[in-house]
């Protein structure tokens, strides 16, 4: 199999001061492809680090995927590691200087001297173009290792890895059929209660199911060849069965774009009301162009009950002169109020937050997916009222 990792650099990386979200994409886009990735790692900005770590890695892998470093500062460090392990020195390309010379032309901008950095390879390396910014990739062979330079910026990095990339690996080496992975994620579930149910589930040879639990949500996943589809769809139909209506959606939309879907067929626009989630529901549909009539962001002094809740949803549907509305309260004491206005009555609930380690962010989170929720069960026809093993409803209208 072929074994391919990846090689992340820059201190703010390693130090944690971003995340790096250039290699969560990079480890699914390849799993995708049927090249589960086998090993990553990070270095900072330290060129006898990244030196060792290259010479090291290229003795194991047969490629080498390494983000960041390719930049016209000082600390950017990644052409002349690949240089120093090589043993040779960097050329310039006047063909990739023409390139920067252009872009920043097209921008009204003068390019600067110091990015003359960025056409700087190995001299025995190949140029792998980067078509939407100004730093050049490059490869190399190192040893057993074939080695990929790509730019920290994701939206050059994933440009480059689907249009350079990926081709020269499909040219170089025989890739196995991407898998077969299907998915589903359920709310209000906990992940020992899933597992109690599905651990002792017999799976056919070379499937695995997979567990991803980040709160609210869990995911679960059911892996495995391609050629495996009719043996993996049964298992599959059980999967969905034990999740039941706690499953929120399938695949990979999201539960807003489930809400889209609903509000479509029914030709319904659906107005919002949001004090503790401050906006996250508005963003959240807009996102998928859901058909919203209106939002607020109401100020309430003192208390309010799941009562003044319900009044504002209907009040709200009323001035929208939209059918559906959706209202959250405020948190009070680790209790908060929904209410779900549509064309049947008006339904509510207050839930109480047992978990008092959670964050703000979570219980934002938390209160719009269960406000979706409410909608999404009232759409398929069901009681909004789901069953939720770690939120407790204290009160339903």
């Amino acid at each position: 199999m072929l074994r391919l990792e990846m090689l992340c650099t820059g201190d703010e990386v390693l130090h944690g001061q971003i995340v790096d979200t250039n290699a969560a994409w990079l480890a699914d886009f390849l799993f995708r492809q049927g090249i589960p990735m086998r090993s990553r790692a990070t270095v900072g900005d330290a060129l006898e680090d990244l030196v060792t770590t290259l010479q090291q890695r290229s003795e194991y892998a047969d490629v080498l995927i390494v983000n960041g470093g390719l930049g016209p500062t000082s600390d950017d460090l990644s052409a002349q590691a690949a240089a120093d392990a090589l043993g040779e020195p960097l050329v310039e390309h006047p063909e990739w200087i023409a390139r920067m010379q252009a872009y920043f032309a097209q921008r009204g901008r003068e390019m600067s001297e110091s990015n003359r950095k960025q056409a700087q390879i190995p001299a025995s390396a190949e140029l792998v173009d980067n078509p939407v910014g100004t730093a050049c990739g490059f490869a190399i062979k190192l040893n057993r290792c074939w080695i990929f330079f790509t730019p920290g910026v994701p939206s050059e990095f994933k440009v480059m890895v689907e249009q350079q990339i990926l081709p020269r690996l499909r040219q170089r080496f025989t890739l196995p059929e991407p898998p077969l992975c299907l998915r589903l994620t359920t709310f209000g579930r906990t992940e020992s209660g899933l597992a109690q149910q599905l651990d002792s589930l017999p799976l056919p040879e070379g499937v695995a199911l997979g567990y991803r639990s980040s709160m609210p949500i869990i995911e679960l996943k059911l892996t495995g060849p391609e050629t495996l589809r009719p043996a993996m769809l049964p298992v599959w139909d059980h999967i969905k069965a034990v999740a039941g209506e706690n499953c929120i959606f399938e695949g990979t939309a999201g539960l807003p774009a489930k809400i889209r879907k609903i509000l479509m067929q029914r030709e319904m626009t659906l107005a919002l009301s949001e004090q503790f989630t401050a906006g996250l529901l508005n963003w959240q549909l807009r996102a998928v162009q859901a058909p919203l009539a209106a939002g607020e962001l109401p100020v309430h002094k003192g208390r309010s009950t799941l009562k003044d809740v319900a009044a504002r949803a209907r009040t709200l549907a009323t001035h929208a002169q939209a059918p559906l509305a959706l209202a959250v309260g405020e948190l009070q004491d680790s209790f908060i109020s929904v209410a779900l206005h549509t064309p049947e009555g008006t339904f509510g609930q207050t839930m109480h937050y047992r978990a008092a380690h959670h964050s703000e962010k979570v219980r934002q989170e938390v209160t719009a997916m269960l406000a979706l929720d409410m909608l999404r069960r009232w759409g398929n026809g069901w009681s909004p009222y789901g069953s939720y093993e770690w939120l407790q409803a204290e009160v339903t209208l």
